[in-house]
């Protein structure tokens, strides 16, 4: 009888190693198509990149030059109402300029870092240190081994629990929601971005960063660029006015932008590991969210949120990313995050090895 048990054992145990085997294997296969199928989609399309942009910046002029004249006719709360719209169209461009920097906009590399430039004196972000750290980010996404610039600062429970205390308050307060999203993001647009900080924070001990000489030139060139012309529309139409018609839409892009980066890779299920076993198809398609927008928010967002088929491929423009998406049975029956699911993001903080999930503080006091 006993005997009978134990290879009843064994048979099972066999039985679930082939089935993960297997499983792994259908993982494998599909990962291939998925890759193979994007391929297909990359490559800017010279007309639908003038149009777009052409489209975003004059809606983006049209409406700040609205609300400088309402509010040098004293109109300031007609001027405030234009401001959401013109954090939407900005969020916009700033895709546009994300596109620039990953070289899929155009197919010519002088245009793509012309027009990224030109768009990040509208975003107040350096082009080409954010190019170059936001690529590091593509490059190392969900590798436990290799995070730093580029992306959200994310701790293992081990890491957080060897903090010292003021270490552990300092993580705790940087990913506290209003902290990051409603103070953070407006703060680093405005003023962290006017210096080369490239640096780890306190809390990060496996850090990857730029040197300064890096970024310096970026960083200036842009500061340089920003008082040229702020300080033109303030000489033309009075710091008020310029205040009220630039300041709020950079705000609020901010804040939409942060949060749409936040959501992306910080899900519960996401994907984090450590060498040999990180791929980068992996965390591409399993380590970034697809958020599943409504239509008018595909536009204003530039498609971002189909977050997992950029980072498998981030030579496809943001306007064939759909194209893409539709087009693969493997892409469609992936998972999606809706606008009222990715709020429970908002409350994850650490990745726990164990049980391979994003958790909050909450559910690390529960469990010690």
């Amino acid at each position: 009888m006993s005997q009978s048990i134990t290879a009843a054992a064994q048979s099972a145990a066999t039985a679930v190693r082939k089935l993960s085997a297997d499983a792994k294997e259908a993982r494998l296969a599909m990962l291939r198509r998925v890759v193979d199928h994007c391929k297909m989609f990359q490559g800017a399309d010279l007309k639908r990149s003038i149009a777009q942009a052409s489209i975003a910046l004059s809606i983006y002029f049209a409406l700040v030059a609205a609300m400088l004249v309402l509010a040098r006719m004293g109109e300031w709360g007609f001027a405030l109402l234009l401001s959401p719209f013109a954090g939407g169209v900005l969020v916009k461009l700033f895709t546009i300029q994300h596109d620039c920097g990953h070289g899929s906009y155009f197919k010519s590399r002088k245009a793509n870092d012309w027009l990224g430039r030109f768009v990040s004196i509208l975003t107040f972000t350096p082009y080409s240190f954010w190019r170059d750290a936001h690529n590091r980010h593509h490059a190392g996404s969900g590798d436990l081994d290799r995070r730093g610039i580029g992306a959200v600062d994310t701790l293992t429970v081990e890491e957080f629990h060897a903090l010292s205390g003021t270490e552990k308050l300092l993580y705790r307060l940087y990913r506290h929601p209003v902290v990051m999203i409603l103070i953070g993001a407006p703060f680093y647009f405005f003023v962290l971005q006017r210096f080369p900080i490239a640096s780890a924070p306190p809390f990060a001990k496996n850090y990857s960063g730029l040197r300064v000489k890096q970024i310096l030139r970026s960083v200036l060139s842009l500061n340089l660029a920003l008082f040229v012309v702020y300080g033109g529309l303030v000489y033309a139409f009075g710091l008020s006015a310029v205040a009220l018609a630039i300041l709020p839409g950079v705000t609020i892009a901010a804040w939409v932008g942060t949060w749409l980066f936040f959501v992306q890779h910080q899900y519960e299920n996401a994907y984090w590991a450590r060498k040999p076993e990180w791929t980068y198809a992996e965390a591409a398609i399993y380590g970034s969210s697809h958020y599943h927008l409504p239509k008018i928010l595909r536009w204003f967002t530039g498609n971002i949120g189909l977050h997992h088929i950029h980072h498998l491929a981030s030579g496809i423009p943001n306007y064939r990313l759909p194209e893409c998406y539709r087009a693969s049975k493997d892409l469609t029956a992936l998972p999606k995050m809706t606008i009222l699911e990715s709020f429970n993001c908002a409350r994850l903080a650490l990745w726990d090895e164990a049980q391979r999930k994003m958790i909050s503080f909450r559910a690390l006091k529960v469990g010690a």
